[in-house]
């Protein structure tokens, strides 16, 4: 029988020699424009058929390729940061169950076989979300599967509606517009939107950090949140005949508002779920200007440098006996040099420097907005969210690495081997990722010829950023914080805009006011008097009635039995 680090280590080899697989035939069909696509009819009835279908193209492969990698990670690391939990192995087959979700979501191109992939990604995120059984476990819980049960019921709603066109293959559907596809495409962005945390439904993606870190690891780099975004890039066709401005608004509204909760933030994961949203904010807002393969590139690269981010702040919450503010972090360097490195290494490439990975896909993503001809609140949005990511990331930096020694004493620190091999792939990844994706997607060079000054722009606003966030987080002995001389707005922009009140109580208050209304009227009103206490006796007839039928089910089943027979044969 296997033990249980042989199954952690037996799955994880598994998972990185099926990603490497999966990414090397996606090049091999990314070379050779090449497309496999299975059909298998499970129904057929009034000429509507029920599909398992299969798309396996160099999209679906390479991000297939790049989950199962990332996963295989994850779930190395897991063995060691969950060694001391009892039931880790329980954890590894649900974190095994959400990849397997996520890969029935990439390679289906019908939206009967995407709703089991995006079904078991909700439940199973469910059922680790409220791993760590407490209350703040559980209402996270609630919060996340039930922001996502509406993304379900788009898909089940469009489901519905193509039920009239005889497919529910959207390949079939993206060279032409109709006026029905309005409510289609807006029905996908609905579900696209609930799963990727945009504006309105942004309070549920800092609530899910409640699940260990490995799972959150999986969630904001390639898995849950990227869902939404993978889906709207396979609908991008149907969307460049719709008028995208007021989805573009919100997904810029969402990085901007993401970016600047997060320099307001004490929370180390907080402050990695926030700079989640923010990334996920400027993948849609690409996407909706039009540039959906430069979508497909970023979250990419942002799955490796995120997965690395979080598996480090994994490592300095485990030996910070768990906790997670970074005004009692400081000179970790000294005590976590290889994990401190990896962090680092992941903040760059998570800011856009120069040739590390995020800066291929971040660059191109400037320099196609700032060629598209939106407007100049579009162009000052994208550049103020970018200097905002910088600002974050360096603060963080600052606070974690080069503050005063904060910490509390008693705390244990030493890294374990199991964690930092598992770093280095990532680590390998987040620095060349980017340079071998941008080579292997664009054929050619992508060149957008601009004057200098905005050729220029993205490197002004990095390096602004990186210095606003320095002087934002030194703070001399005796001074106030600048959160603390301006509280209402930091409280404002640390709340993320007050959006998690809006999305709990604010949101079922009425409805919970209402259901006691009801409650003291039906359940305590009269029907408590007609049933319960009526004169008639109606209850204790009932009850003799159930009590007949449940003591004596055997010899009504033979007397119906013998009942039906004789009628037969009559």
């Amino acid at each position: 029988m296997l033990n249980k680090f042989s199954v952690y280590l037996l799955g994880s080899l598994s998972l990185f020699f099926l990603g490497v697989s999966s990414f090397l035939v996606g090049s091999f069909f990314l070379v050779w424009d090449y497309v496999i696509f299975m059909d298998w009819e499970i129904l057929s009835m009034n000429g509507c058929s029920i599909t398992m279908t299969f798309l396996f193209d160099w999209i679906s492969l390479v991000f297939v390729g790049c989950v199962f990698v990332i996963s295989s990670m994850v779930i190395y690391y897991s063995e060691s940061y969950m060694g001391s939990d009892v039931d880790r192995v329980r954890f590894y087959f649900l974190v095994f169950l959400f990849v397997m979700s996520m890969m029935m979501m990439i390679v289906s191109p019908n939206l009967m076989s995407i709703l089991i992939g995006w079904d078991g990604l909700g439940l199973v995120s469910y059922c680790l979300v409220i791993y760590f059984q407490n209350y703040k476990s559980y209402s996270a819980g609630m919060l996340t599967i039930l922001t996502n049960r509406v993304g379900d019921v788009a898909i089940l709603l469009s489901i519905a509606w193509m039920l009239n066109f005889g497919s529910w293959h959207y390949i079939f559907y993206m060279g032409m517009w109709d006026y029905w596809e309005f409510y289609l495409i807006s029905l996908i962005v609905l579900a696209g939107f609930t799963s990727s945390a945009q504006i309105p439904f942004s309070s549920w993606l800092p609530a899910a950090m409640a699940a260990p870190t490995p799972v959150s690891s999986l969630v904001h780099s390639s898995t849950l949140v990227t869902a939404g975004v993978y889906l709207l890039i396979r609908f991008s066709e149907m969307l460049s005949n719709f008028n995208c401005s007021f989805i573009l608004a919100l997904s810029m509204m969402t990085m901007f508002m993401a970016g600047l909760g997060a320099n307001l933030e004490f929370d180390l994961s907080s402050i990695i779920a926030l700079s989640t949203l923010s990334q996920l904010g400027l993948m849609m807002s690409i996407l909706f200007l039009g540039y959906p393969i430069l979508s497909f590139l970023h979250l990419l690269t942002h799955a490796f440098f995120k997965a690395l981010l979080f598996l480090c702040a994994g490592v300095m919450i485990h030996c910070m006996n768990d906790s997670q503010d970074i005004r009692y972090m400081g000179a970790m360097t000294s005590y976590l040099p290889f994990t401190c490195t990896c962090f680092c290494i992941s903040n760059m490439s998570l800011c856009g420097l120069p040739f590390m990975s995020g800066f291929y896909s971040k660059d191109l993503i400037l320099e196609a907005m700032t060629g598209s001809g939106y407007n100049f609140f579009v162009f000052l949005i994208f550049f103020v969210s970018i200097g905002l990511t910088v600002s974050y990331t360096f603060r963080v930096i600052y606070y974690v690495m080069f503050y005063n020694v904060n910490m509390h004493v008693c705390h244990g620190y030493g890294e374990d081997s199991i964690m930092m091999e598992s770093m280095i792939v990532l680590a390998l990844l987040a620095i060349s990722g980017g340079s071998m994706l941008s080579w292997l997607i664009f054929s050619v060079p992508e060149l957008f010829v601009l004057p200098l000054h905005l050729k220029l722009m993205p490197l002004v606003f990095i390096f602004l950023g990186g210095w606003l966030g320095y002087e934002f987080s030194s703070v001399n002995l005796g001074e106030f914080p600048l959160s603390l001389r301006f509280y209402f707005i930091s409280f404002f922009s640390g709340s993320m805009w007050f959006m998690p009140y809006f999305s709990t109580f604010m949101l079922y208050g009425k409805s919970f006011y209402l259901s006691k209304m009801y409650y003291e009227v039906m359940d305590g009103g009269w029907g408590e008097y007609v049933v319960s206490s009526s004169p008639l006796l109606f209850t204790s007839s009932l009850s003799k009635l159930m009590n007949y039928y449940q003591f004596n089910n055997v010899k009504i089943y033979m007397m119906v039995f013998v009942l039906i027979f004789i009628f037969s044969l009559i």
